[in-house]
């Protein structure tokens, strides 16, 4: 991503970023509404929102044309995996506090279950493998939440800060999906990064 202000141009490129990451935001609101749709429509916007590092434009009409050109049955599929999860985890809940016997523990391991799955599925939509392949996209997002706990954390705590953001104010619910996209997107690229280093400082065996 360009570091330098253009000739003539208002706002700096951090300023121009911000407002891409709001308008992709309520672009991916909007793509989710239908529920079924919202695992591609994120993951949609972590791709958009990576290409600013090679200077691609983030706007919505191109979200949206990729968005039309990778619907497909296995992005459906992955809706209804997380509707399904997340309907499942309520129901468990809603019956733990029912006053059953063992309610508050099984309250708790639902909830770090649910936790879990959120984490898994979240890193998987900031993935780019997301685009083509959902299988491979989960699956390597399952072992970076467990070598990668910081990032599992962050992951957690950006999902915390949307959900509290779209609770105080509800407006801001259509444009919480942005800054999460961006966290996602940051949090894999610091992952690769990381990865690089560490296997370019690694000594090399001799004999």
């Amino acid at each position: 991503m360009r570091t330098t202000r253009e000739p003539g141009e208002i706002f700096g490129p951090r300023m121009t970023l911000f407002a891409d990451v709001l308008s992709i935001g309520l672009a991916t609101a909007v793509a989710s509404l239908p529920l079924l749709t919202a695992p591609a429509a994120l993951s949609t916007a972590c791709a958009i929102l990576r290409g600013t590092r090679e200077d691609r434009p983030a706007t919505a009409g191109r979200y949206f044309r990729l968005l039309r050109q990778r619907l497909r049955t296995g992005d459906l599929a992955a809706g209804l995996a997380a509707v399904t999860g997340v309907l499942l985890l309520l129901a468990d809940l809603a019956l733990a506090r029912t006053g059953l016997p063992g309610g508050g523990a099984f309250a708790a391991v639902a909830a770090a279950i649910g936790a879990c799955a959120a984490v898994t599925g979240l890193r998987a939509c900031g993935r780019p493998e997301s685009l083509t392949d959902w299988p491979a996209a989960v699956g390597a997002a399952a072992r970076r939440s467990v070598q990668d706990l910081g990032g599992s954390a962050l992951v957690l705590l950006a999902l915390v800060t949307a959900a509290l953001c779209a609770w105080m104010l509800p407006p801001l619910a259509f444009l919480a999906p942005g800054p999460l996209a961006m966290a996602l997107t940051a949090i894999d690229v610091r992952g690769h990064q990381h990865r690089r280093a560490k296997r370019r400082t690694l000594p090399t065996r001799s004999g």
